[in-house]
């Protein structure tokens, strides 16, 4: 095991936290459990380290043993990169064909390689035939960054594909058309979501949380709730807080649902509009470029905080459809212009 590697495997090991050290390391499956038996866990994690990458140098691990243990370090910590959705989709008459796992990433390994001498490419099986793929880029002149590596997760028959924000944008036309090739799609686009939470994404596209929203007509009675009202406030006040209160729960679940909400930390919307007035003249009513307006929402869990401001007392219910579609358009960036 040469330097390189081995500092790859030290830098790699060195940002796994010591209550998951025993975890990630059982998953990787590398190690035996005789060899990890011989490692003392309770010292500094800087000797640690070094015994542990000892025990790789024993087993003569290579660059993809390195690359498979970062995938799963990855794995542990999605949250930790923000995740952009790609949308695949087929040719006008093309069939569904057969797919093959392993024919997919020999195609999509070769596709890269061809076009780009320096590049390193590791898979990962995971759960619900996802493939996990972490792709070190490199130039024509330079060794692949095993420290800036790319990431995707394909879920395969689907045409979508989730990816880790990269900082080689040069590089994304390659990887959509490698992407597209290997999973037999003929055209990708960029979807207008992101988020760090790739589950959530996850749950957004494949419509996997639960839908069953009630109607604005329904009649079914809802459950008592304690609505903190003062005891000696007037009759038909209270009356009427209740029922507005009642009304604005109906409505907040039937747009929202009882569910859990997919996890998103924001959503943007972008303005573009000409000036317009009654009035003749003025600067504004001569400039041809539109008015531009960012508004940006941010939360640590958005579409909860949403879910929450009418019932709250807030906002009016229901709220705007332009917060309220956030799932069902899987979007949480958005452009708005004049019809």
């Amino acid at each position: 095991m040469d330097e390189t590697v081995s500092e790859f495997f030290r830098r790699t090991i060195l940002k796994i936290p010591l209550t998951e050290m025993m975890t990630i390391l059982k998953t990787w499956n590398f190690l035996s459990e005789n060899q990890l038996q011989t490692v003392n866990f309770r010292q500094r994690k800087e000797s640690l380290v070094q015994d542990l990458v000892l025990l790789c140098e024993e087993n003569r691990a290579s660059l993809n043993d390195a690359a498979l243990l970062d995938i799963i370090y990855t794995q542990f910590h999605r949250h930790q990169k923000v995740w952009d959705v790609f949308q695949m989709s087929k040719g006008p008459g093309e069939d569904t064909d057969l797919f093959d796992m392993e024919q997919f990433k020999s195609s999509f390994k070769k596709i890269l390689k061809r076009a780009l001498k320096n590049v390193t490419v590791s898979f990962r099986d995971a759960e619900e035939n996802a493939v996990w793929i972490r792709i070190a880029w490199g130039t024509q002149y330079r060794k692949p960054n095993q420290y800036k590596p790319a990431y995707v997760v394909y879920y395969s028959q689907t045409p979508y594909a989730f990816t880790s924000s990269s900082q080689l944008k040069s590089n994304l036309p390659l990887l959509g058309q490698a992407l597209t090739i290997a999973s037999k799609h003929h055209q990708i686009v960029k979807m207008d979501l992101r988020s760090r939470y790739l589950d959530s994404l996850k749950a957004i596209v494949f419509k996997q949380y639960n839908q069953t929203f009630e109607t604005h007509n329904s009649t079914t009675p809802l459950q008592e709730r304690s609505l903190g009202l003062d005891i000696n406030m007037d009759s038909r006040i209270i009356h009427e807080n209740k029922t507005e209160k009642e009304r604005v729960q109906r409505v907040t679940q039937e747009i929202f649902g009882d569910y859990p909400q997919p996890r998103l930390e924001f959503a943007q919307y972008k303005l573009e509009t000409k000036f317009k007035s009654d009035l003749n003249g003025g600067i504004l009513a001569e400039r041809e470029e539109p008015l531009r307006c960012l508004v940006k929402f941010s939360s640590p869990h958005l579409l909860e905080a949403l879910k929450s401001l009418a019932p709250a007392g807030i906002a009016d219910a229901p709220l705007s459809p332009l917060l309220t579609c956030i799932p069902n358009k899987g979007m949480n960036y958005f452009k708005i212009r004049d019809k």
